[in-house]
């Protein structure tokens, strides 16, 4: 005889919730390793990571929900978040808790609760919580939630089996009735009890698809997504009523009771199963915290560690800098020495004037790169820069943003493409649209490469950390400016709620810091061997072709012919035609072909300079190429040039990317024609004032 009174489920669905930086992500990638992809959620640009594993006889699909802290849908991550829930019917959900702050990641807990879903507890990070003296009763716990309880450390593989384990027995068991469950005080479960009646008569559908309790709360919370489901005008007055007696009983929204009430439950169980054994409740965390985040000093704290960051990039990168130079300068040498002295060979041309000079002219500001990564790494992985995105929440509010923003903006410091599709954090589209819109003025890795050829053209040593931290400033003040100005016009509107997480402090690993320090390095030697490469022998072709007769360089010497030759190619005819554009910000018709250039990528604008100085030049000069532009340009052009770039026009990835998260070319095209616009305005009254000042 066949029992078939319990049946083993051989496919599961788990959708896998929790806080961001509760670790959710890692005890994803725990659990699926390389089995997963990545897509989008229909009609939004919210990523959607779907993975698989197996455990005994079954086979698991994981879904990795969008970080949220809670499900009252007031952004597209909660609202995909609880409608995957309620609409996909998972399994079971795994939710993932920070076990380091527990009070603030069991809110999440208590909607699904609410929800009655299966659920299974991951308190991740739990090695950081016994660090912190926090001891856990957990099968008190596990019975006071009603929910199965898995220990994890994500970032070192531990408990994965365990969870596994428990993922199958619960999903196996099914959903039960629950005994314990937030209770709100006799007024409010007073309103829920006659909501939910009227519910039950007059909208059975919903019911039906939902759950009579949860619709009740989502109504009184007035959840605008769960009101518009309500088709009873009857059901809706009821509702309204109820909204204005509570709000007068309490002399506060509904919705703050209930936020309340939910906290006040996580607190009773933690009071009961959670020991504190560190007899102060903050801790150094904590200490560390009022100093970095203080009202006054958190700013002057954050600009002082930007400004320690570029002193050291440029002070160490100095030295690898120039091992780099000399490095390439023998290897031009060296290929040049395959030809007959004073020849005019082409290939030799490309060889050491296309390729050597324009990639090797931006492979020698490596080492600047990856310090400055390294740097940002450090900052990232200590835990400071979710501080430093707390400190300019004050700011961001007053031009119309929060500090969700700034965090995006501190992504666009490495490349304005991955910051921009940062941006899917922000639930409010014109928070989000001028967020977009504004990136680009913060100083990327390529501008980096031109700070990195001209501070130390034209300024003395001690003078080329302050000018690089004020180049980053001067980005970040102007997009707080444009934001502002965007915000009061083009895009108004209230700026939504958001809660700052602060994670714990954390020492950086070895491992973590080089592998992000190598990724952006290897982005940048691979973008300078293939797109830089690329684009510099198109430029080394449009500098020399079309040739110039023999006879006309009859009587010149190497200098005079090599610079005839360069102003009658093809990209000298186009630095002529556009001179008189340029020539009020104090640039030449070199630097107006190089900005041409740039417009594909940034560093394009080094190795096109690179091009230009080694085409036209004669043979026998063996200056850098800092050397021959300390020679063209003055201090003031240098700091110009810098200027210009920065705020100019973004390169073509960054447009297509802006096209492509906001949906509309007209946002891409407003962006890069605001941008030059704004460029050559600003450059051309700093040039002119700075020219007065000087004579």
């Amino acid at each position: 005889m066949v029992d078939h009174t319990v049946r083993i489920k051989k496919r599961i669905t788990v959708a896998v919730a929790g806080n961001p930086n509760s670790g959710k992500s890692t005890i994803f990638n725990m659990l699926t390793g390389a089995h997963q992809h990545v897509g989008n959620y229909p009609g939004v640009t919210v990523e959607k990571k779907e993975g698989f594993c197996r455990w005994e006889d079954t086979e698991i699909r994981l879904i990795d929900l969008p970080g949220t802290y809670s499900l009252t849908a007031y952004s597209v991550e909660e609202l995909i978040a609880r409608n995957f829930i309620i609409e996909e019917h998972p399994d079971l959900v795994v939710n993932v808790i920070d076990a380091s702050n527990i009070e603030r990641n069991l809110y999440l807990t208590t909607q699904l609760i609410e929800m009655e879903v299966p659920l299974i507890l991951v308190f991740n990070m739990s090695d950081i919580a016994r660090q912190r003296g926090l001891v856990f009763d957990i099968d008190r716990l596990s019975e006071l939630l009603e929910s199965p309880i898995v220990q994890t450390v994500g970032t070192k593989g531990q408990g994965r089996d365990v969870l596994l384990q428990a993922i199958v027995e619960t999903a196996r068991r099914g959903r039960s009735s629950r005994v314990h469950r937030v209770r709100y005080g006799h007024e409010i479960e007073a309103e829920l009890e006659g909501i939910e009646s009227i519910l039950k008569a007059e909208e059975p559908v919903l019911v039906d698809h939902y759950t009579s309790r949860w619709l009740a709360v989502k109504l009184l919370e007035n959840d605008k997504a769960i009101t518009s489901l309500v088709r009873s005008d009857h059901v809706r007055r009821i509702v309204v009523a109820a909204i204005a007696r509570l709000r007068t009983l309490f002399a506060e929204e509904p919705e703050m009771i209930f936020a309340e009430r939910r906290y006040g439950f996580i607190s009773g169980a933690c009071q009961e199963a959670i020991r504190n054994t560190v007899e102060l409740r903050h801790d150094l965390s904590d200490t560390v915290d009022r100093v970095l985040t203080h009202r006054y000093l958190g700013l002057p704290i954050f600009l002082l560690f930007m400004y320690i960051v570029f002193f050291l990039t440029f002070k160490i990168g100095a030295y690898p800098m120039r091992w780099l130079e000399m490095l390439f300068g023998r290897l031009g040498t060296t290929v040049a020495a395959l030809w007959p002295a004073g020849a005019d060979s082409l290939p030799r041309s490309l060889l050491v004037d296309g390729i050597i000079g324009g990639v090797g002219g931006v492979i020698v500001f490596l080492p600047n790169i990856l310090l400055l990564f390294l740097a940002i790494a450090v900052l990232e992985d200590t835990g400071y820069m979710a501080r430093a995105a707390f400190v300019m929440d004050r700011i961001m509010h007053r031009i119309g943003l929060h500090g969700k923003s700034f965090i995006p903006m501190l992504i666009g410091f490495g490349c304005s493409v991955p910051a921009i599709m940062g941006t899917r954090i922000l639930e409010n589209r014109p928070n989000r649209i001028t967020t977009i819109l504004v990136i680009p003025l913060m100083s990327c890795g390529a501008r980096l490469t031109i700070y990195a050829l001209l501070i130390p053209a034209f300024f003395p040593p001690a003078w080329r950390g302050p000018m690089l931290w004020l180049m980053y400033i001067i980005g970040i003040v102007l997009g707080v400016i444009c934001a502002k100005v965007l915000r009061m016009t083009l895009l108004k509107g209230e700026t939504s709620h958001f809660v700052m997480e602060l994670p714990p402090y954390r020492m950086p690993t070895f491992k973590a810091v080089s592998i992000h320090m190598w990724h952006r390095g290897w982005m940048y030697l691979r973008k300078a061997g293939t797109v830089i490469l690329g684009i510099s022998i198109v430029l080394w072709f449009a500098m020399n072709f079309p040739r110039v007769a023999a006879e006309d360089l009859q009587g010149m010497d190497n200098d005079h012919a090599a610079q005839v030759r360069l102003e009658r190619s093809l990209m000298g005819r186009i630095g002529r035609a556009m001179a008189p554009a340029v020539r009020p910000l104090g640039f030449d018709w070199k630097v107006g072909t190089a900005l041409i250039g740039a417009m594909a990528a940034k560093e394009v604008f080094v190795a096109q300079l690179g091009i230009i100085y080694a085409v036209g030049e004669a043979d026998d000069h063996p200056e850098s190429l800092r050397e021959r532009l300390q020679q063209a340009y003055t201090p003031l052009q240098g700091f110009c040039i810098m200027l210009f770039c920065l705020i100019s026009a973004p390169c073509i990835a960054t447009v297509a990317m802006t096209r492509q998260e906001t949906g509309r070319w007209r946002w891409a095209l407003f962006q890069w024609t605001a941008l030059t616009a704004m460029a050559y305005v600003i450059t051309l009254i700093v040039y002119n004032i700075g020219a007065l000042l000087l004579h």
